[in-house]
């Protein structure tokens, strides 16, 4: 919790508890019962009067269901935990998972949303056209800079999935391209790009900069909401607590400004 620490998310936290007590609600309460039989030990899942053993498929899913629910509980402390620990009263009620329809151009006629199903589709680590140095290694990938293999570690300790440099097709572009980080919010069923800047003493690098961000405000992202900035830079290094703001604020602008289309995420989550 070393990175986290630095900055506590609020909005983002207060979603988190939210979606994790709404899945709680709609996730069956299941026991494990284990028992010892003939010096065997028998293990059931035991759903209201009804008990099944692990080896048939109802065993299964109810296990797999109780693993869930489990998993859900102990992120919920965990949360709850960090909030009391920073924050006065309930989280904020106005944080409410739901999903989030954004959309990205990808060619004159084509748009696609930037959910689930599109951050699976998007290859990790996918740049092979520029030589990464090999000095920044980080859970099996090599990165650009410190900074990039800091807001790595960020986005895993937060427990944010993440895709660096996967391939990406925008509008008005001949080829693909290779944003820093692609995050995927669980509780909107949410993309956001995230492009990590640095050398910006380097006129050439100053376009390149001015290039990306065009490019992407005509394949329709908004910035600060759909993709976010960082720098690093001599007179300005990066510091990790201006991304997790910068990241709380990007959630909450997108939870308000999406709210009169609400659609429950929780009804697309598998029970």
């Amino acid at each position: 919790m070393e990175l986290i620490d630095k900055h506590i998310p609020r909005e983002l936290l207060a979603l988190r508890i939210n979606y994790c007590r709404q899945l709680l609600e709609v996730l069956p309460e299941i026991r494990v019962h284990k028992y010892s039989k003939d010096d065997v030990q028998v293990t059931k899942m035991v759903f209201g009067k009804h008990r099944y053993d692990l080896n048939v498929d109802k065993g299964k899913r109810y296990y797999a269901l109780w693993k869930k629910r489990d998993l859900i509980q102990r992120k919920l402390r965990l949360y709850e935990a960090i909030w009391d620990a920073n924050f006065k009263g309930e989280p904020l009620p106005e944080c409410v998972p739901h999903k989030v329809k954004r959309t990205l151009c990808i060619d004159a006629t084509t748009r696609v949303v930037m959910n689930k199903a599109y951050f699976d589709s998007l290859k990790n680590d996918a740049n092979t056209k520029n030589p990464k140095p090999l000095n920044h290694p980080f859970n099996g990938i090599y990165y650009r800079s410190a900074a990039e293999r800091e807001i790595a570690m960020f986005y895993t300790e937060l427990g944010i999935p993440f895709k660096y440099e996967p391939e990406v097709t925008i509008k008005g572009l001949p080829e693909p391209i290779y944003p820093d980080f692609v995050i995927y919010i669980e509780e909107l069923d949410n993309c956001k790009i995230h492009e990590h800047f640095g050398i910006q003493q380097s006129s050439s690098y100053l376009r390149t900069t001015a290039i990306k961000y065009r490019n992407y405000t005509e394949a329709g992202l908004v910035p600060e909401l759909d993709i976010l900035f960082t720098h690093d830079t001599t007179d300005l290094p990066f510091d990790i607590r201006y991304l997790s703001s910068k990241l709380n604020n990007a959630v909450y602008g997108t939870m308000i400004s999406t709210k009169q289309d609400m659609e429950s995420v929780i009804d697309s989550v598998s029970i």
